[in-house]
């Protein structure tokens, strides 16, 4: 689907605080050098309450981030929603949100007991069988064959590479995922999938997990691709980080077997990013480091 041609919702926020009755609102920009699909406020009242207002530039990423925050709000630990504006031709849709406590997690923060909680979270995620919620509105996500959906992503992430990088590459690269589909064979699921688990979207306080953010890539898949984040080093190299995480996760369900895919997902993983990123041309600017991090991977991974 073909982005809205719209003003930039910076410039209508204006609308949105109409909207959602928050005119006396103060609006805080939370800005991260990884955040690509969404624009999101801090949003604090007269009285000192806080909310989080999300807007998403694309009608998916909005709907799969209501249907998730929603079907998973007595599950696992996830922000509740307070409202929601429906995105239409005139504004992309936005969702206000409770306002967790805590700092977001990054490696130099992260320790054993909350990797422990981590894994522990993302294993009650994926107890969720993808069965039963392909009639709901993310129907899309949800109801079609995960195996194909991956294809699909990572042949639509390379054709948009292609004006970028070298056919050399790109050719190396199609090669190789295409030769490596009896992989395939090793997976476990279907089932809920965040798909972007990581510590940049785990909020804590204190040692203690509070919340998970951004599902608007969360859809039905298979377990092992949200491991893709632990092993391309995005958690720790730290193996006591590692092994912590492994720890809480089989408490709940066993480990599946990930290794074996992994050259397979993060192929995908990276030629997915790349091609958002050079699809809506922030790969220079906003998130250079991110662009130069997964072109590296490319790069090394097939080494060219």
């Amino acid at each position: 689907m073909s982005k809205q041609k719209m003003p930039s919702p910076k410039l209508k926020l204006n609308l949105y605080q109409e909207l959602l009755g928050l005119e006396d609102a103060l609006f805080s920009l939370i800005e991260h050098e990884d955040a690509i699909v969404a624009i999101v406020y801090e949003v604090t009242m007269p009285n000192g309450k806080k909310f989080i207002l999300k807007i998403c530039e694309q009608n998916r990423h909005f709907l799969r981030e209501v249907y998730f925050l929603n079907a998973l709000k007595d599950q696992i630990p996830v922000p509740k929603i307070i409202q929601t504006i429906e995105p239409n031709a005139e504004r992309y849709g936005a969702i206000l949100m409770e306002y967790l406590p805590g700092q977001v997690l990054s490696e130099e923060t992260l320790t054993c007991e909350l990797a422990e909680e981590a894994g522990y979270e993302l294993a009650r995620l994926h107890l969720n069988s993808a069965q039963g919620y392909g009639d709901l509105i993310i129907k899309e996500s949800l109801s079609r064959d995960p195996k194909a959906d991956l294809l699909q992503r990572f042949d639509e992430g390379i054709q948009e590479c292609e004006p970028h990088l070298p056919s050399s590459l790109l050719n190396h690269c199609r090669h190789f995922f295409h030769t490596h589909l009896h992989l395939f064979e090793l997976v476990d699921g279907p089932c809920l999938i965040h798909r972007d688990f990581r510590p940049g979207n785990l909020l804590a306080d204190k040692n203690k997990l509070l919340g998970i953010i951004d599902w608007a890539s969360a859809r039905a898949g298979f377990a092992q691709e949200d491991f893709c984040s632990l092993e391309m080093g995005e958690w720790s190299t730290q193996t006591t980080i590692q092994a912590a995480f492994l720890s809480g996760y089989e408490t709940i369900r066993p480990i599946p077997n990930f290794q074996e895919m992994m050259p397979l997902l993060k192929l995908s993983r990276s030629a997915a990013i790349l091609g958002y990123l050079y699809k809506t041309g922030i790969y220079n600017t906003s998130c250079a480091k991110l662009h130069q991090s997964h072109l590296h991977f490319l790069e090394t991974f097939i080494e060219v």
